[in-house]
């Protein structure tokens, strides 16, 4: 498999500094914005932006996690359901709610992410921030806050590594021969890493 680094860690720290500044140009400040991060790279994602706004504005943000593969549009009845992990300590009725996460993919996994989050409450506002748009979209979803767009073959694989999860801070660009993963199947994006990358 080819692989391409197409952000380092220097890249991705500033592009969350970036993306820390323009959520809080868009929101006038933080006010009561609660931030929840997609398990499982977007998690770690959302507790960096929290801590890069506090160092700009000094405010301290709620951060949360969602687990929302039970709301997946591709798992059948007889899909095995692990233990969710939503950890959001927080009252979200009339909160404005930024979902955060790392690919942007077909739009589907956002969706599932939405349908989680109402069932909880009814956030006020939902935003959305994401370090990778990689295109290809099956829903009409858009995010509020794009680290980098990167344009990708449907057969590759955009893969983001976190210090939090893989040791390490990247972003990589990783093409299979013919777009199969050595196993005959099509690779998407990280099914191993995350487990649910394929609905995105």
């Amino acid at each position: 498999m080819a692989e391409k680094i197409v952000m380092t860690a220097e890249d991705m720290r500033r592009t969350l500094a970036r993306i820390a500044h323009e959520i809080i140009e868009r929101n006038k400040g933080t006010g009561e914005l609660i931030l929840i991060g997609l398990r499982t790279r977007g998690y770690p994602l959302a507790k960096r932006l929290a801590d890069s706004i506090q160092q700009y504005e000094g405010a301290k943000l709620n951060v949360g996690a969602l687990d929302f593969s039970r709301y997946r549009d591709d798992l059948n009845g007889n899909g095995v359901h692990k233990v969710p992990r939503t950890e959001i300590p927080y009252d979200i009725n009339n909160k404005p709610v930024l979902l955060v996460d790392d690919v942007l993919h077909t739009g589907r996994s956002i969706r599932a992410a939405m349908d989680a989050l109402v069932d909880l409450g009814r956030p006020s506002a939902i935003q959305l921030a994401v370090l990778i748009d990689r295109g290809h979209r099956e829903m009409p979803i858009r995010a509020d806050y794009v680290g980098k767009n990167i344009p990708s073959a449907r057969h590759e694989d955009i893969q983001v590594r976190l210090a939090e999860t893989d040791g390490r801070d990247e972003v990589a660009i990783v093409s299979a021969s013919n777009g199969n993963n050595g196993n005959g199947t099509a690779k998407t994006e990280s099914p191993v890493k995350s487990g649910r990358e394929e609905l995105k």
